[in-house]
């Protein structure tokens, strides 16, 4: 039988999964977001759609190297939840 806390539980793992496959991620793209922003300030260029490009490319790099880790995390995580399932549906 399953409890509230077992899906407490469930709901915890998932979020914190989410935080630590997202994290990588999101401070690449904030800290390229914050050297060129730099940059402008210090060039005085006020180009709006400067540093949507660097952050696409910096992120698209990002995920190709760390995107086996996330997706092992990930199949690891659907792997047991999907393996206690038996607990969960009586």
């Amino acid at each position: 039988m399953i409890t509230i806390s077992d899906i407490n539980i469930i709901i915890s793992q998932a979020l914190f999964l989410i935080i630590k496959m997202s994290l990588p991620v999101l401070l690449t793209s904030m800290i390229i977001g914050l050297v060129v922003s730099i940059f402008q300030t210090v060039t005085s260029i006020q180009e709006q759609t400067l540093t949507f490009v660097p952050k696409v490319i910096g992120v698209f790099v990002m995920i190709m190297l760390i995107g086996n880790w996330m997706l092992t995390e990930l199949s690891g995580y659907i792997t047991s939840l999907w393996s206690d399932f038996s607990q969960y549906v009586r």
